[in-house]
């Protein structure tokens, strides 16, 4: 099968090298690519958000399968134009994808499912979280427990433009749970946890995220999770016309009252996917191939008994600044000989040498038999990753134990 890969981070880096060990698959390519994913596949000058020149690179290679991994392209409507084209997509249309698009949107739908969520709040007072309601690239999420921290996330969010929403500030351990779904089945991911705080200790401002790790060791039932939060809102979504086919993530809160949603993402996650990926086992172009044809009836996901950690280098001043650009980057295969895998995120080539171009650059994941062991086996490789002002969080995974 020939099979598309559309975007150009550290996650779709880690769909292409899943989907390079399907025995199914014939060629692989992505729009616009990475040079980690140039290794795997080729790469092709289209941006993620042309469905446009998405659709002619899939008429011209005559193309099985496309992925979609960023969630902008999604919003804009990417996968309907594939779709009415005849193209298999894995990815939600535009109006299902408004479950992350529109924060508004998502509390609607979640209300008519009966899906548990933070409370929203007419007035900002802390303690409170606000949101941007658009998309922000996981940076449109302000906790804000003094009203100090309330006025400078007010600001903020008034730079950005567009609605604001206000939210209840739980309690409680945060989860990241993903399932594969064509609009009526719903086959579930592993668990993980990520780190959306910059810094050490969960302080400084949200990100994209900072690492993962997977699994979650006091989680207990995947199974009634998703029958408590994803399945309702497929069925939602499918009631009102917009069947929502890709993979559907959700942010919860387990508090002392139950879960509660955070977020409904219309994608695979970011650094979740990264940690994800070297914990299935099995064919994952077969699911996503599922996925596109509404054939999911009957699948699974199964997983490695490994656990996995990724750690995120960032560049110096992320996620102030995003633009790093040209600053040579050492060690990656070096980090590889101890046994990680490093998906490229922000990464460029310039005159031969592998370089800087982003915010979020590398995402260095191991594996090893528990989270500790694999914690240990992420930092030993990060440390042979080097280029001028990289930054890492050096918690990541340590809640879940050594």
């Amino acid at each position: 099968m020939k099979v598309i890969v559309v975007g150009s981070g550290a996650r779709e880096h880690a769909l292409a090298w899943r989907l390079a060990q399907s025995p199914e698959l014939s060629e692989l390519h992505a729009a616009p690519g990475n040079p980690g994913i140039a290794r795997l596949g080729r790469c092709h000058p289209v941006r993620a958000e042309d469905g446009d020149g998405l659709l002619a690179l899939a008429r011209t290679l005559d193309a099985d399968l496309v992925v979609v991994g960023p969630e902008a392209p999604l919003v804009a409507g990417v996968a309907d134009e594939l779709r009415r084209n005849g193209v298999a997509v894995v990815g939600p249309s535009a109006d299902a994808a408004r479950i992350e698009g529109s924060k508004a949107f998502a509390k609607d739908v979640m209300r008519a499912a009966g899906v548990p969520t933070a409370e929203q709040l007419s007035v900002a007072r802390p303690p409170c979280v606000v949101k941007a309601d658009g998309l922000a690239a996981g940076k449109g999420v302000f906790v804000c427990a003094t009203a100090d921290e309330l006025d400078q996330a007010l600001r903020a969010l008034t730079a950005l433009g567009g609605g604001i929403v206000i939210e209840e500030l739980l309690e409680g351990d945060e989860v990241s749970l993903l399932v594969l779904t064509d609009g009526r089945h719903v086959v579930p991911l592993p668990a993980a946890q990520d780190f959306k705080r910059a810094g050490d200790g969960d302080v400084g401002p949200n990100t994209g995220g900072m690492g993962a790790y997977s699994p979650v060791p006091w989680l207990a039932d995947v199974g009634a999770l998703v029958e408590q939060v994803h399945r309702p809102v497929v069925d939602e979504l499918a009631r009102r016309g917009t069947p929502f086919v890709g993979c559907l993530f959700a942010g919860l809160m387990l508090t002392e009252d139950g879960p509660r949603v955070l977020e409904f993402n219309a994608r695979f996650g970011d650094p979740e996917t990264q940690v994800l990926m070297p914990r299935l086992d099995g064919d994952l172009l077969e699911l996503l191939v599922a996925t596109a044809r509404g054939d999911l009836a009957g699948a699974d996901v199964r997983e490695r008994p490994d656990a996995a950690v990724t750690v995120v280098l960032t560049a110096p001043e992320y996620p102030a600044r995003s633009e790093y650009a040209g600053v040579a980057i050492d060690g990656i295969e070096a980090a590889e000989a101890e046994g990680a895998v490093v998906f490229q995120g922000g990464t460029a080539v310039r005159d031969g040498q592998l370089v800087t171009h982003g915010g979020r650059i590398l995402s260095v994941t191991a594996t090893a038999p528990t989270v500790p062991a694999a914690r240990e086996g992420a930092y030993r490789a990060v440390e042979h990753v080097r280029f001028e002002g990289a930054r890492f969080r050096r918690d990541i995974a340590a809640v879940a134990g050594g």
